[in-house]
Parts: C-alpha cells; sequence; structure tokens
C-alpha cells in the first residue's frame, strides 16, 4: 500500500491529528478533575436522596389517605361507627398513662 500523499499533506494530518489529540487530552484532563468527580458524585447523591424522598412522601401520602379514608367517607363526613371506639380507646390510653404517673410521684 502506497502513501501518494505529498509531504505538506503529512506534516497538516500531523499537525491536525496533534490537536486532536490535544483537545482529547484536555477533555479528559477535565472529566477526571477532582471538583468534576466530586461535583458528578454529588449530583448523584442529590438525585438519589431526591427520589429516596418522593418515594418516601408518596408512600406517607398513600398511608395517610388509607387511614383517612377508614375514618372518613367519601363526602367527607366522619365514620362515627370507627372514630367513637377510637377515641375511647385513646381516652382509656391517656387516662391509664396519668394514673400511672401519679403512682410514680407518689
Amino acid at each position: 500500500m502506497s502513501d501518494t500523499r505529498t509531504p505538506a499533506q503529512i506534516e497538516a494530518d500531523i499537525v491536525r491529528r496533534r490537536e486532536q489529540l490535544a483537545e482529547m487530552l484536555d477533555e479528559i484532563g477535565a472529566r477526571m478533575h477532582p471538583k468534576t468527580v466530586i461535583g458528578d458524585a454529588k449530583a448523584k447523591v442529590a438525585s438519589s436522596v431526591d427520589r429516596t424522598a418522593g418515594r418516601a412522601f408518596v408512600a406517607v401520602n398513600r398511608a395517610v389517605s388509607d387511614v383517612k379514608a377508614q375514618f372518613v367517607s367519601e363526602d367527607g363526613t366522619p365514620r362515627l361507627e370507627r372514630v367513637v371506639p377510637v377515641a375511647v380507646v385513646a381516652l382509656g390510653v391517656v387516662g391509664l398513662l396519668a394514673v400511672s404517673a401519679r403512682r410514680r410521684r407518689a
């Protein structure tokens, strides 16, 4: 295989190739710079935290909606057949805690 380029063309190709390599090395250097690596890592962590927080928010919101649906009907009125027993149990627990606290002080 013979090369039919002139010495000037070969030299121009060498200069062009050097410029391309220099650009490539600059790009690699920028990508591998500690600030760039740290910035990329921070961005990945922030993205992961945002996704996790978003999932947690959706899960909590769904749980609150499910609990609310147990005690409030679709038209927004309280379901007394469920609210009253829970209120009685809550008052009983508060009363037991109050009696227990008084006994500890005495």
